[in-house]
């Protein structure tokens, strides 16, 4: 059977629309399953063809896809998944969007929207919106369907911010007074984020005043861009507590 494409004059690939880009793409894992399985480029590209209808793929396309300098669009990456044997996650660097989150479980558009009980269109509207409305029966629907983790859940749902600018507080004033509205962005143990608080303000401040320590004294403008560095990072130094915590 032939292998060869399609020449890119006779098809071409369809134009990314506007507001729907391509999920992260993990090159290196597509290249590296592709080698794994014997397949040269042109064999992807007969696949997508040929099983996919993806008339416009050739092997220069899935070289692109594989150096970095193309994003396959969803449809796109769902099809390679299915060519390479993988889920289409495994294609997928670390999602943080709704859509991002659907693509990696290879779920459509319509099952998330039953899942959760929400109409097509309006679900579809708060994919592409970046703004997820539900309720909370919905909002725990939505988790399930999904698999979130607790930080991917307050990712997708919009309230990382929030959680930034309320720990940004915590550690830069008196933590005492954010647990209670810690806790209604992040359900956890009353205790737990007490004792995460503290540990982060703690910290916080000792690196700031570190910077008098006598025989250690940085510049001025150090020891302020590592305050900078500190407060950019806090909502991953938050997660990274709690996983530690005992």
């Amino acid at each position: 059977m032939s292998l060869t494409a399609p020449t890119l004059s006779a098809v071409r690939r369809p134009p990314a629309l506007p507001n729907q880009p391509g999920p992260p793409f993990n090159a290196p894992v597509a290249r590296r399953l592709r080698a794994a399985l014997g397949m040269g480029p042109e064999h992807v590209a007969h696949d997508l063809r040929a099983s996919y209808g993806l008339p416009y793929a050739t092997p220069d396309l899935v070289l692109a896809w594989e150096r970095g300098a193309v994003i396959p669009s969803s449809p796109e990456l769902t099809a390679l998944a299915g060519v390479l044997w993988c889920a289409p996650g495994e294609l997928i660097g670390r999602p943080r969007t709704l859509r991002e989150h659907r693509i990696a479980r290879g779920l459509a558009p319509e099952d998330v929207a039953l899942a959760v009980g929400l109409d097509l269109l309006g679900y579809l509207a708060m994919e592409e919106d970046e703004e997820w409305q539900g309720t909370e029966r919905q909002s725990a629907a939505l988790a399930e369907a999904l698999r979130l983790s607790l930080p991917d859940f307050v990712t997708v749902t919009g309230k990382e911010e929030r959680l930034a600018e309320l720990l940004r507080g915590a550690v830069t004033t008196r933590w005492q007074a954010y647990v209670r509205q810690v806790g209604k962005v992040v359900p956890l143990d009353k205790h737990l984020i007490e004792d995460t608080l503290r540990d982060l303000h703690e910290s916080y401040q000792g690196q700031m005043t570190a910077t008098l320590a006598w025989g250690n004294i940085p510049t001025a403008e150090s020891a302020e861009d590592r305050g900078k560095d500190f407060l950019t990072g806090i909502v991953t130094l938050f997660w990274e507590r709690m996983d530690s915590a005992p």
